[in-house]
Formats: C-alpha cells, structure tokens, sequence
C-alpha cells in the first residue's frame, strides 16, 4: 500500500506545480519486471522440493535454539531465513579467508544416492561470541579477521560435533542419517571436496542471541545429490501403503468383505436355450403357438447370475418344485 503524504508534503507539491516546476514521480522501468535467469545454471529444485527442504530445516532450527540456549546459558532463536541455489564459488567468494567450517558425512545409507560432503558454517560474530561464553567470558565476542587458535578450534570441534549429530532427527521422516564431521576447516579458500563450478543448494540460519546480537549458520549441500534424496523421498512416499502392510489386517479386512458379500441376495436364472423371432411374429403370437428352441427338452439348463453363467444341471422338481440339479460347475474369472 503506497505511503500517505502529510499536509506539508501536500503543501510543497501543490508549490511546485504552481511554480512550474516538474515533479518527479517513480515509473516502473523494465528492470524492475525483468528477472536475470542463468542458463549456464538452471535452477533444478521446484517449489514442492524447496517446501520439503523447508520443513526439514525449520526442524533443525528449533532443534539448535534449544541447544544453543542450554550450552550458552543465554536466549537464542535460531529461524530459517532462506533456501537459495548457487554455484560454489559464488558462495565461497562471499566468505573471509578465515572461517569456522565442518564437513559433514551425512552416512547416507542407500545405493541411489552417492556420498557427498555438506559443509556447516558459523559466522566469525557467531564463533567468537560462543567462544568467549563457552571459555567464562560474557558473550560478547567480536569478529576478528584471523586465524583460529587450537584452543579455540578445538573448542569449537565439539559444538559442530553436537550440531551434526542433531540432523538425524529432522531427516527421520525423509531417510536414515547417521551424520558425522570428518573434517574442520578454518580457512574457506583450501576446501577440495566441492568443485567450484558445481550448483549448490545453501541453507541459512539467523541465530539471535539475548535478542540482540544476530549471526548467520550456513549450510551448503550439492543440489544434484539433494535432488537424488527427495526423488527417492518421492518414491518412498508413494509406497508407503506396501512399507505398513499388515497381513493380520488385510485378513481381517477380507473376511469382513466376504460376510458383507455372503449374506447378499443374487438372483439366479435357469435358462434352457434362447432364440430370437422378428417382432411382427411376436405380436402375432397366440395361446397353444409353438416356439422350436435349438436344444432337446433333456438337455442342461444353464443357471446364470447377473451377465456370467455360472452352473448347468439338469431341470426336475424338489419338494413339489421346480429344480435344478447342478451337474457343472464353470470357471469364472473375477
């Protein structure tokens, strides 16, 4: 909705026109409809996929704000903040020389997805604010542009730990995870695990603390690897109903189908042949008229329900009734 202009707003634009001069307004260019769109790296996640990476990963936050609060003893909310596609070296060249990173075996246990490394970041702000807090101070760290000691590196190495190990649970309803960090980094330029050309998929995390300071956790996955997880996740959920199959149920569930269908009531035909006639011979017929069938008056009749036949037998009488004695019994294919 467009802002409202106050009364002196007003008054100095009713001046201008009256003085003659021109009064610039804000027109819509053609950048502002045009969308830049790479073809050399087309976008390979729809918006189902990006949804399903959404869920996941707001699990994850909540999961780190309760863990981040309790290891810190100060608030933290940790929120999902974007989900976007780029090329590594994009993403790489957007980061200090030196800076906390995990590489992450996600122990992927399934031979349509090939192993690949996820890589975990914390922002300088982020690493030394723990660090300080963790090491008796107050929390308020600085970013500093250098390298990291082995204290600090060390001390770190079991927060990303913790940190890696907290994605199994929001994966549980996609796949089995046993994650596990093989590797940290301080230095984001000696990565080789990830080619520079390849399409990413990076995840960011705003973490506030004592609803003041805000960081950033980025994770950074290969898209055609995360591709290849929720097309199986896809297929996974279309054979949920074989997966929960309970043989004690669907027993169950028959015999429930076969009482339903045995206290039905059909009704049944005996037929000795058929025949057609014209119709001006049918509205000719009269009492004591004879009608020759193709069958002898000894042969089966047929007992039929529905359009199938289902038996034949030979017709007499039961009881002072008509009958029919089955003699065949057909084969019928349900």
């Amino acid at each position: 909705m467009a802002d409202t202009l106050t009364q002196e707003q007003i008054d100095a634009l009713l001046n201008q026109a009256l003085s003659g001069e021109v009064i610039e307004t804000a027109a819509e260019t053609d950048n502002d409809r045009i969308k830049e769109y790479d073809f050399r790296s087309p976008k390979k996640f729809t918006k189902e996929k990006i949804r399903s990476i959404e869920s996941i990963f707001e699990g994850y936050a909540r999961k780190l704000s309760s863990y981040f609060t309790g290891l810190l003893r100060l608030y933290c909310q940790v929120n999902l903040m974007s989900i976007e596609e780029q090329r590594y070296f994009e993403y790489n060249n957007a980061l200090p020389d030196y800076v906390m990173m995990g590489l992450v075996d996600l122990g992927i246990d399934s031979e349509n997805v090939e192993e690949f490394t996820t890589i975990v970041q914390l922002s300088n702000s982020l690493t030394f604010t723990m660090i300080d807090r963790l090491l008796g101070g107050r929390g308020e760290g600085k970013e500093m542009d250098r390298d990291f000691t082995e204290l600090e590196t060390s001390v770190m190495k079991k927060v990303i730990i913790d940190m890696t190990k907290m994605m199994e649970e929001p994966w549980s309803n996609y796949l089995q995870l046993k994650p596990s960090l093989t590797g940290l980094e301080t230095n984001s330029r000696v990565i080789s695990t990830v080619g520079y050309d390849d399409t990413m998929i990076i995840v960011a995390l705003e973490v506030t603390i004592n609803d003041e300071s805000k960081s950033i956790i980025s994770i950074c996955m290969p898209a055609i690897n995360l591709d290849e997880i929720m097309q199986n996740y896809v297929m996974k959920t279309q054979k949920t109903g074989r997966k929960y199959y309970d043989p004690r149920r669907e027993t169950e569930r028959r015999e429930s189908i076969m009482t339903a269908l045995n206290q039905s009531s059909l009704t049944i035909k005996a037929v000795l042949s058929e025949t057609q006639l014209q119709m001006s011979d049918v509205l000719h017929l009269q009492v004591n008229d004879i009608i020759p069938l193709d069958k002898k008056i000894s042969s089966n009749v047929v007992l039929r329900i529905g359009e199938k036949d289902w038996f034949d037998g030979k017709l007499g009488i039961f009881n002072n009734k008509k009958a029919v004695k089955i003699e065949n019994v057909y084969r019928i294919e349900v």
